[in-house]
This record gives structure tokens, C-alpha cells and sequence, in this order.
């Protein structure tokens, strides 16, 4: 992990900042960078708390803006000195904002209280309660938001924050009255000012790790750093906690060795894991499974998501709760009444015979595991993948070859070529060109396109009637699903 001394512009990242207040002292909160996923999320559980919230973004956009305007919360369209007036109690600043963000900057040179996201979580919304974090390479908004879902059905009452909308409730958040705070852990970094992963703020009880598999080489040099990273969250966790690890993954097991917690594994593959799945039965609905724990069978369940990744995210949800106190009649019950997250595997609409479906995918691994489970919940349909890599990490060289591995199961495959950026090096971005050829020698048609609308005439002469098409993108994707929609329609 970067330490702030080694940055050339460290005068402007290490220095004192004032004092924050306790809870009951602060009234207004400001937040820059208040439509970001996160930022937004955090700014709805200070206005659920009874905080005063504003903020400010370089643009405003739905859904975040759509959902902000919903709770009257005043957000700024630009970043200036002027929008931070009256000053607030405290400013929360976003990991996107440098040492010369025109308001981050103001709020440094004047000593005001000032924290970033995960400092605010922690402080104002964990505290002292029970925090269950779900941390890896994959899985953790489906397998946080699983949790929040599964201990909220159980009359638990928690309070929880993930990086995705449930479509239980529409919500991505809330404060919670229970003893339980259940968060999903983001090995990015933190601030400008705080280089260190978010999830080291977070305070665990109980934690998850699902995976281990480089990723953000934009901020981690090998992976050495990532792993290293890991280490040091499985490292913070009490004695008396567990510690949840995928045992199918010998990179998450090592991990084993740095906890002084309890430590249980669950997986698919191997013999000795603590918790495991029989009798696994898939199909359009989802999938039914035996639950064993320690040998010990506790009963059959129906979860209604589609692929292994995912039935393995549930194995460690019901690990978690079971150590917390749930019954086996809650799991059922919660994992049964699941709706799952908005853009993952999010069907956005048939037209024609086409299934268009939304998905949040962009590292290698989790685009495979995305296919993969379309073509489990549509056997009988054709996968069309259309992918954007669209991250700083996901345009990096390193993943050419995971990319050119990822869609074997796809019957059609159409990439968006990223622009090449200021701060990308060519030695380092992605041969799109490369990929696509790889992928053509395996069988399997493959179009590569710069961007959603030079894609689409490929794509509608591509689909027929049967079709998925699985659209995969961490951002909007130039809003590529509601114009294939559309133009399906015509």
C-alpha cells in the first residue's frame, strides 16, 4: 500500500486536521462528491439520521441525482469555494477529490472538520454495534446486500450500507436500530489524504472474504501490495469474531494464518470446508440446495439467483448468520424472499424475443461468472455478451488474457473499445484488437466497436429471436440498454 510521504505532492496530503465532533454536536454536514454510488448512499444516511445534507459534483446524473432531489437534499452542479458557504459542521470528502480539488483544498487550508467516506461511516453509524463486513475481489455487493436482506427479514433490524440498490425496498442503505451494522468492504482507497483501504476503517466483529485475484492496478503496484492489503483486514478482527473465508480459493485461505479470530471456510470443491452445499439443483428460478454444516445437514433452501459465484456468496451469508444467532427457518425465509440488486443480472426488458439484461461486471473473473450464469438461467437461449471496459483496472494489459478467457460461454461477443485516457500509459492499456482475435479463434463471432452507439447497428444485426443480451459495464455503457430497447422495438 502507497504511503502518502512517497507521493510527489505529499506536503498537500500529510497534515493536521481538526478535531471531528461527536454526533450530537454536528447539524450540517456538506459531502463532495455527493452523487458518486457510495457518497450518495452515505449523504441518504445522514439525512435518515436527522443531519442537515448538502453537497456537490462535477455534474449530476440519475439515479443518485433522481434519489437526492427525493429527499430535498440541496446538491451544487460544479465545484467552487462558494458552494461550501455557510460553512458546514463538517465536510466529508470523496475519494475521487486531489489536494488541489478546488473544495477539498479550501477545506484543508481552513482547518475544518473534515473526514472521508469510511471515517464517516464508522464514526457516526457503526461506532459500537456489531460490524459485519463483506470483503473481497468479487461477490461483495451481492453477498453484503444478501445479508442486509436476510438479517432485516429476521426482525434483526440492522443497519447496513452497500454498494448497490436491493430491490427489496429500493435501498442501498439505512441506519438501523439493531445491534448489527453490515457493510460492504472496499479494499479501494480512501482519500487523497489516506491512502490505506476503506475497508480498514470498518471495525469488523465478523468478516467475509470471498476472493482474493489482483485488481485496481491503478492503485496497487503488484500483487504483493493487494495481498498485503488483505492481510492486514484479516489481522483486525477480535478474538472472539469470525472470520469467514472461501475455502475453494487457496489465496483466501492463507489468509487463515493472519487472523487471531475463530476462522470457518465454506466452498464447493473442497472436502474440508465448515460449510458446504449438496443436491444442487439449477434451473430459470434459481437454485435449490442442501445446506451442511460441519457435516451436519440443516435444511433445504431455494435461492432465487442464478450461478456458482453466487450460491457460494449465499454459503458465506449463512455462515455469518448462523454464528450471529439466526435459525435455519430465517435462512430459508430470507434467502427465499432475496429480489437481488439493481444491475446485477437486472433483466431490463424483452422485446422481440430479446432479453436485454444489466450488469455491473468488468473484472475478468466476475465477466466469466456472468456469462456463465446466463447460460445456467437461459440454457435454452443464446448468450450475446456486449462488454464495456470501462475502469482505470479493467483497460489495464494485465487482463488481456482474462478477457480473451472469459466469455467461452457466450454464443456472440461485442466489445467497446475504452478511449485511451490522460493519465493511461500504452505499455500498460488493454490490445482490444487482441482480445477479439483470441476470441474468434475459439469458435465464437466477436465485434469489438468504439462506444454504444457505434455498437449498436453490429448488435441489432446480430440478435434474433431467443437472445440474451447481457450488457456488462461498471458505468452507463452511453446508455446502450435502453437504446437497444428501443431500437428493438422498430
Amino acid at each position: 500500500m502507497r504511503k502518502l510521504e512517497d507521493f510527489p505532492d505529499a506536503h498537500l496530503r500529510v497534515f493536521d486536521r481538526s478535531p471531528v465532533p461527536a454526533a450530537n454536536e454536528i447539524n450540517d454536514v456538506y459531502l463532495i462528491g455527493i452523487c458518486g454510488t457510495g457518497m450518495g448512499s452515505l449523504a441518504g444516511l445522514f439525512h435518515e439520521a436527522g443531519y442537515n445534507v448538502r453537497g456537490s459534483d462535477a455534474a449530476t446524473w440519475p439515479p443518485m441525482s433522481l434519489r437526492l432531489e427525493a429527499m430535498k437534499i440541496p446538491v451544487s452542479e460544479g465545484f467552487s469555494q462558494t458552494n461550501l458557504q455557510p460553512q458546514p459542521d463538517l465536510v466529508i470528502v470523496g475519494n475521487a477529490c486531489t489536494p488541489t480539488h478546488p473544495e477539498a483544498a479550501h477545506v484543508r487550508e481552513h482547518g475544518w472538520a473534515q473526514q472521508s467516506l469510511p471515517e464517516a461511516v464508522s464514526h457516526f453509524f457503526i461506532r459500537d454495534r456489531r460490524s459485519l463486513v463483506v470483503a473481497g475481489t468479487h461477490g461483495k455487493t451481492t453477498t453484503s446486500a444478501l445479508m442486509a436482506h436476510l438479517f432485516r427479514s429476521a426482525g434483526k433490524e440492522p443497519g447496513f450500507l452497500v454498494g448497490g440498490v436491493m430491490n427489496n425496498g429500493d435501498v442501498s442503505y439505512s441506519v438501523g436500530i439493531g445491534q448489527h451494522f453490515i457493510i460492504e468492504g472496499d479494499e479501494y482507497d480512501t482519500s487523497y489524504f489516506d491512502k490505506r483501504p476503506k475497508f480498514l476503517h470498518y471495525r469488523p466483529t465478523s468478516a467475509i472474504i470471498t476472493s482474493v485475484e489482483f485488481d485496481h492496478a491503478d492503485i496497487y503496484a503488484s500483487m504483493d501490495d493487494y495481498r498485503e492489503a488483505f492481510s492486514e483486514f484479516a489481522k483486525l478482527l477480535p478474538s472472539d469474531g469470525l472470520l469467514v473465508l472461501c475455502g475453494d480459493l487457496s489465496e483466501v485461505n492463507r489468509l487463515s494464518v493472519d487472523a487471531s479470530s475463530r476462522v470457518m471456510t465454506y466452498g464447493l470443491e473442497r472436502r474440508n470446508v465448515d460449510v458446504t452445499a449438496v443436491r444442487i439443483d439449477t434451473g430459470s428460478d434459481g437454485q435449490r440446495f442442501d445446506l451442511v454444516v460441519k457435516g451436519e445437514m440443516k435444511g433445504r433452501i431455494w435461492l432465487p439467483l442464478s450461478g456458482r459465484h453466487n450460491l457460494l456468496n449465499a454459503l458465506a451469508v449463512a455462515t455469518i448468520a448462523l454464528d450471529e444467532g439466526l435459525t435455519i427457518a430465517d435462512i430459508i425465509t430470507g434467502f427465499g424472499t432475496f429480489a437481488g440488486i439493481q444491475r446485477r443480472q437486472q433483466i431490463r426488458g424483452e422485446v422481440s424475443g430479446v432479453i436485454v439484461v444489466d450488469d455491473f461486471a468488468h473484472h475478468p473473473t466476475a465477466v466469466k461468472a456472468t456469462v456463465e450464469a446466463a447460460a445456467e438461467r437461459w440454457p435454452d437461449r443464446r448468450v450475446v455478451a456486449v462488454f464495456e471496459p470501462r475502469s482505470n483496472s479493467s483497460r489495464r494489459k494485465i487482463f488481456e488474457n482474462g478477457y480473451s478467457a472469459a466469455f467461452e460461454h457466450a454464443g456472440a461477443v461485442f466489445l467497446s473499445r475504452p478511449p485511451f485516457r490522460h493519465n493511461d500509459r500504452k505499455e500498460d492499456f488493454i490490445d482490444v484488437d487482441a482480445v477479439i482475435r483470441h476470441i474468434i479463434s475459439t469458435g465464437i463471432p466477436a465485434v469489438a466497436a468504439e462506444g454504444a452507439d457505434n455498437l449498436l447497428p453490429f448488435l441489432l444485426t446480430e440478435l434474433r429471436p431467443g437472445d440474451v443480451a447481457l450488457v456488462m459495464s461498471n458505468g452507463g455503457f452511453g446508455g446502450l440498454h435502453d437504446k437497444l430497447l428501443t431500437s428493438l422495438h422498430v
